[in-house]
């Protein structure tokens, strides 16, 4: 059960970065500085953050590197030792099928996190019924943050029947939409508006390609004779793991856009071009999204908020020419970096050791 301020912060819409991971030369994860990424999410002025997601790797499950539960304490401790004055969501990535997501739920809970985020990305070729059992499963442990993931990186084609169910189960109050298809992302928010808890879901973008225009587009539908409209109020996203005070800034010009105070529609419609621009140098699709994790690591290298790029699969790497696409990102739109900010908080950092 959220406590009320956290529950409206979740409806109000914030920005929460998916957390990557840390790790040493030798693969062991880099705690001070998974830590220390941690404390930038929160003087960011990011809403919250996700971890165990797929941008903080999803191997930290393997048996052999056993880093899920380590990835959770740490997050929440940082959290929980900082004191803040404002909400602050904890999200945990929640995977697998149904025996490991009922324990992966119950870890989440052991350490405080106020959602899952489940992925459905195992269930390959079980039936819709199946998956609407499995997402009421985890509902009854902890709320829940339903997830659709676009089918290139993993993710399946779901039906409106499907979102209209999942609408349905007590306990989901987010959905996030990655699907990065048009389509796909109405069917959900068509599903949503039409339900019985349309006003008991959050939404947030996780679709890379269309950001922006998803946090000021009104959907609008009859339903019962009625209109019912509804909004994308954040987004949780790999690519606020990165500039994220500036993500910050994105979000409020949007929510200005929305509520009538931007007078230029053409300035909001030029920033989701300049950040779809910058997404494309992070995420790669040029590549197939092979270099999403690694294009994160990069730029949070060259801030100095990581050590390397490396990751637990040695075949998750930058892209030919990503290196070299992510500055020209940086150079054409500085005023989406947040590098003078990073570096006065790595200087508070120090001054704190």
């Amino acid at each position: 059960m959220l406590n009320q301020n956290t529950k409206k912060l979740l409806f109000d819409g914030t920005v929460i970065p998916a957390h990557p991971l840390a790790l040493q030369h030798n693969l062991q994860l880099d705690e001070r500085r998974q830590r220390g990424l941690t404390r930038y999410y929160m003087a960011s002025g990011a809403g919250g953050v996700a971890i165990g997601v797929h941008t903080t790797q999803f191997e930290i499950r393997d048996p052999e590197v056993n880093l899920y539960e380590a990835v959770l304490r740490i997050t929440a401790e940082e959290i929980d030792q900082a004191g803040l004055d404002r909400p602050f969501i904890k999200v945990a990535g929640i995977c697998g099928l149904t025996d490991q997501a009922v324990k992966e739920a119950h870890m989440a809970v052991k350490y405080g996190y106020d959602l899952g985020l489940v992925s459905m990305a195992a269930f390959k070729n079980q039936s819709e019924a199946d998956i609407i059992k499995h997402i009421k499963t985890i509902a009854e442990i902890i709320p829940v943050f339903g997830f659709y993931l676009q089918a290139a990186i993993g993710g399946r084609i779901y039906s409106y029947n499907f979102w209209q169910q999942f609408a349905e189960i007590p306990n989901v109050l987010a959905i996030k939409i990655a699907a990065f298809n048009r389509y796909q992302t109405l069917d959900v928010v068509r599903a949503v508006c039409n339900s019985s808890r349309v006003n008991d879901i959050a939404l947030y973008t996780g679709n890379d390609d269309n950001i922006v225009a998803d946090l000021i587009t009104p959907y609008r539908f009859e339903v019962n004779g009625e209109i019912v409209e509804k909004t994308f109020v954040g987004g949780l996203l790999g690519h606020w793991a990165v500039w994220t005070e500036k993500a910050v800034k994105v979000l409020a010009d949007a929510k200005e856009f929305v509520n009538n105070k931007h007078a230029d529609a053409a300035d909001i419609l030029r920033l989701n071009v300049a950040v779809t621009d910058m997404n494309a140098a992070i995420f790669d699709p040029a590549h197939n999204f092979h270099g999403c994790i690694t294009g994160v690591h990069e730029v949070l290298v060259r801030q100095g908020l990581m050590e390397g790029i490396r990751t637990l699969n040695p075949k998750e790497t930058l892209s030919p020419g990503q290196a070299e696409e992510i500055t020209r990102v940086m150079q054409a739109y500085p005023h989406l970096i947040d590098d003078e900010f990073v570096n006065a908080f790595l200087a508070q950092e120090i001054r704190a050791v």
